[in-house]
């Protein structure tokens, strides 16, 4: 592919899923990705996230493919980790060793909990992360338990989306000063920074409970509507505007006024009502083209195939697998064709020469 981050070599150490987003957004944009396995990994599949990628395995527990994974690191400009810390150091690819042999190095770490603090070296999962940054408090119903939003907010949006905008920062910096950064990325602090808005509005108690509040489905303008054929609208009707153009388009009158709370589990009920009446594609229908805010909680095998997304292109299919197309776009710059993941064979261009390479396949090192 091309892009602004052509060019760029990143070494990607095999992990689950955060680590390997972070990757798949840099080589959306250009960037050649090179995934470490272990040896008799998964290999090369339609994965979405190894879109773009090659793949290697390498055995990173002998001192023959530490040294392998040296040279590949000499010629790299980014390297990806995401074990927890201080294994990378006991393997002898930390900071320090790699650094040691290019000082432009960039090397992202992504865990967690982070480098330090008293949770670092334990186990965690997104749940845990969320839950200890505040965020997971504020996810769900009135009078109901916190409803995790799967693996969103730590794993991809705290965790590698955040590590990807790290390593852009220090590509930035390097260009300056000519030396490489080590990125400390936690999906705990990444959490904590999604909901920067809403720390204020709980201090200064303009946002209390859960489920009680403008945006989390406490009023009933911004909720979720079941329809007759046991489908669902989102309904996101905040202004006036927008609210009297649904109450026009649902045909509704005399309702009291939304700006006391007081009225609104009536409202609720006035809306959940009418949203019955009708199918969702006959309210699609009433809604086609107006300000009401109004949208079909689409399934995931609908969305591809809504008329916007087609007309943007927002989907694509890579390897068999229909999945979302690389964002943000870059105006003019045109949209190259994703590729699936494939095996690298020729390591000479990451600085393995072809003799070095056939006698590291030889010992069972490199595959």
């Amino acid at each position: 592919m091309n892009g602004p981050l052509t060019g760029i070599r990143v070494l990607e150490l095999a992990g689950l899923a955060p680590g390997p987003f972070a990757g798949m957004m840099l080589a959306d944009h250009g960037a050649e990705v090179l995934r470490v396995e272990r040896i008799g990994g998964q290999g090369p599949g339609a994965q979405t996230l190894d879109r773009g990628k090659h793949t290697i395995g390498l055995d990173l527990k002998s001192p023959a493919g530490v040294a392998a994974f040296k040279e590949l690191a000499r010629h790299a400009d980014v390297v990806i980790e995401v074990f927890r810390p201080g294994v990378a150091e006991r393997l002898g690819i930390g900071p320090e060793d790699l650094l040691a042999v290019n000082e432009r190095l960039i090397y992202g770490r992504l865990t967690g909990w982070g480098q330090d603090g008293p949770l670092a070296r334990t186990a965690g999962h997104d749940l845990d992360y969320i839950a200890l940054s505040g965020a997971l408090s504020t996810l769900g119903r009135a009078g109901e338990k916190p409803t995790p939003p799967i693996n969103v907010l730590g794993d991809f949006a705290g965790g590698g989306l955040l590590l990807a905008y790290g390593v852009l920062l220090a590509l930035l910096e390097r260009a300056t000063t000519g030396r490489g950064r080590v990125i400390d990325a936690a999906m705990v602090d990444g959490a904590a920074l999604l909901f920067a808005m809403f720390y204020p509005a709980v201090q200064h108690g303009f946002w209390t409970e859960r489920g009680t509040n403008l945006l989390d489905t406490g009023a009933p303008m911004y909720d979720t509507y079941a329809t007759k054929d046991g489908k669902y609208l989102a309904v996101g009707a905040l202004e006036d505007q927008f609210w009297a153009e649904l109450l026009t388009r649902l045909d509704l009158t005399g309702l009291p006024s939304r700006d006391d709370t007081a009225n609104w589990p009536e409202i609720r009920d006035r809306l959940t009502a009418a949203f019955l009446t009708r199918t969702r594609a006959e309210w699609e229908e009433v809604f086609e083209g107006s300000d009401a805010c109004v949208t079909p909680v689409l399934e995931m095998t609908e969305a591809p195939r809504h008329p916007h997304n087609q007309a943007r292109g927002t989907f694509t299919e890579v390897g068999g697998m229909i999945q979302p197309r690389p964002a943000p776009r870059l105006l003019g710059a045109g949209q190259s064709d994703l590729a699936p993941p494939a095996r690298l064979d020729d390591l000479t261009s990451w600085g393995l020469d072809e003799s070095a390479a056939k006698a590291l396949r030889e010992q069972g090192v490199l595959a």
